[in-house]
């Protein structure tokens, strides 16, 4: 049976989310913000961040009742 979420995000993409995660240090509500100010991300670029977000918590969250 094939993973799902490597099937969605693809195992490079996983592992380089896992080294950024674990480099980063900061608040990352206040740098989301300070781009957001910035204009490095649109309020587009957010909203969409954050749906993928909800849907990735919501797989996630769908796991623990396995």
């Amino acid at each position: 049976m094939s993973n799902p979420l490597f099937n969605t995000y693809g195992n490079n993409n996983v592992i380089q989310k896992l080294q950024f995660k674990n480099s980063y240090n900061g608040d990352p509500k206040q740098q989301i913000q300070q781009m957001l100010n910035s204009g490095q991300l649109t309020q587009e670029q957010y909203n969409q961040a954050v749906e993928k977000a909800n849907q990735l918590q919501m797989l996630l969250n769908g796991f623990k009742n396995i």
